[in-house]
């Protein structure tokens, strides 16, 4: 059923990803005129606030994270907040909720961000409160689980309330302006999509990396570790957008059709086709930094690094290796796409002396938002000591191409397409499982390595044996 939400439900809205993203998104799009006129948002949580302490934690968590010139008239935006105290886990609770939500005219929409073990029984509550009729959605926070097995048994509560059509899993990496880009740059321009194959492609390379450390997330992350954090949904996301086939139109169906295709066409990780790491003491933009262990008090084989190279084994990448890696601590804070084509087959140059190097593009995410391609040119001059070819980088900065237009936070969109109910740049239940089933393929081969994390000092690029990863392919990671 389409409709456009005039309630919109966020429980977690007194913790970190409501106030840094939640709150200011939904502001600046109330800043723009972008948001239903009768729209109502109702938060909880577990603080016992009312409607005017929610509106005072809001605006000071506007003041901080919002821009000044985004902001709008705050007044009137705080005007649509309400707030209801709520611990999911006791049932009799919901009713309550209920109440403050009140009968929506056109529809209801529900942010669930909270701890994974709180799923089922607030899926329970609401069904119970009534929350869960034709007009309500249901979107999930990350993480959906630890492994197949776990995220099934959420899939599986979820679903005994809503049916596929009402469920949005997000990855705020899908609302990055860059990340929809990619989809633009492959699907709108000519130039690209016949060589985008094995044919023409030698490698490709996906980096996510992190500068900071833990940063209040101990208990998380330890548990999750750099593969279930950022692989399993953020990097596996990335990579079936660029591997994907043409889908048939823009739309939910046929953009994730072809996505899980590429997932699950996924060849299983060799023994030798992965590297994890810890980062140890050292120094972060000149700034001394402890080890892992020494941040989180303990010791831990928790892996703070981790690459892998893999393959997709189907006719369009049939041999083109995809090399993986993410980390914390390391040089920069950097998320980007090089796509490494070939090499010309001949070079009419090199009996003049020229070398010619291969194109590459470059696909900037954060904390940019840039393409870059290089082509080959000649140097200006006579020529008599031979011809001389050099890289000539095309740089397309998104800020500069688009001048004036207002760079978005991700869950703007995001958000809005939840009210709206456009699930196209949301995750399906069949892509989340076929991501799980290999990420769990890989977790299962470390097990029976009996493998443990390589020590690398913070600041610098991770383990020695990730540079050998590549590099006993004739590839140089791109820094």
């Amino acid at each position: 059923m389409s409709f456009t939400a005039d309630r919109l439900l966020l429980f977690g809205a007194t913790g970190d990803l409501s106030k840094r993203m939640l709150l200011p998104s939904l502001c600046a799009l109330d800043a723009d005129d972008l948001l239903p006129a009768k729209l109502q948002i109702i938060g909880t949580a577990r603080s016992e606030l009312d409607d005017q302490g929610f509106r005072a934690l809001a605006r000071e968590a506007l003041e901080t994270f919002l821009p000044a010139e985004r902001r709008g008239s705050l007044d009137s935006f705080l005007e649509r907040l309400h707030y209801q105290p709520l611990d999911a886990t006791q049932q009799d609770g919901f009713a309550a909720l209920a109440d403050k939500v009140g009968k929506p005219e056109q529809g209801l929409a529900i942010f669930l961000s909270t701890a994974p073990s709180l799923f089922e029984p607030t899926i329970h509550g609401l069904e119970r409160a009534g929350l869960t009729g034709d007009t309500v959605r249901m979107c999930l926070e990350k993480p959906l689980g630890t492994d197949l097995e776990s995220s099934r048994h959420i899939n599986d509560a979820v679903a005994s309330a809503f049916p596929e059509d009402r469920i949005f899993r997000i990855d705020h990496y899908l609302g990055k302006e860059t990340v929809q880009n990619l989809l633009a740059l492959r699907f709108a321009n000519i130039l690209f999509e016949p060589l985008w194959n094995a044919a023409h492609i030698d490698h490709v390379q996906i980096t996510v990396a992190e500068t900071v450390g833990l940063e209040g997330r101990v208990s998380f992350y330890d548990d999750a570790g750099a593969l279930r954090d950022m692989v399993q949904n953020h990097m596996l996301q990335l990579l079936s957008l660029v591997a994907m086939e043409p889908p048939s139109s823009f739309d939910a169906t046929a953009v994730r059709d072809e996505k899980v295709k590429v997932l699950r066409s996924l060849r299983s990780v060799g023994p030798d086709e992965t590297v994890t790491g810890q980062y140890r003491a050292g120094a972060i933009e000149g700034k001394a930094v402890p080890g892992y262990d020494d941040e989180l008090g303990k010791d831990s084989d928790t892996e703070t690094f981790v690459a892998i190279k893999s393959y997709i084994d189907n006719w369009r990448w049939k041999g083109v290796p995809f090399y993986l890696r993410t980390g914390k601590r390391l040089p920069e804070r950097v998320t980007e796409i090089v796509v490494q084509f070939r090499k010309v087959p001949h070079s009419i140059f090199a009996g003049k002396g020229a070398k010619a190097e291969p194109n590459r593009l470059v696909i900037g995410i954060q904390p940019e938002e840039n393409i870059t391609l290089s082509l080959m040119a000649k140097v200006p001059g006579l020529d008599r000591g031979g011809i001389r070819l050099r890289p000539v980088p095309l740089n397309i900065a998104m800020q500069n191409a688009f001048a004036g237009k207002e760079r978005r936070i991700a869950y703007e969109r995001l958000l809005l397409d939840l009210i709206e109910g456009d699930q196209t740049l949301f995750v399906r239940r069949d892509e989340v499982e076929a991501q799980w089933d290999w990420v769990d393929a890989i977790r299962a081969s470390w097990v029976e390595q009996g493998a443990t994390p390589k020590n690398y000092t913070a600041g610098s690029w991770g383990p020695s044996a990730a540079i050998a990863l590549a590099e006993r392919d004739g590839v140089t990671w791109h820094e």
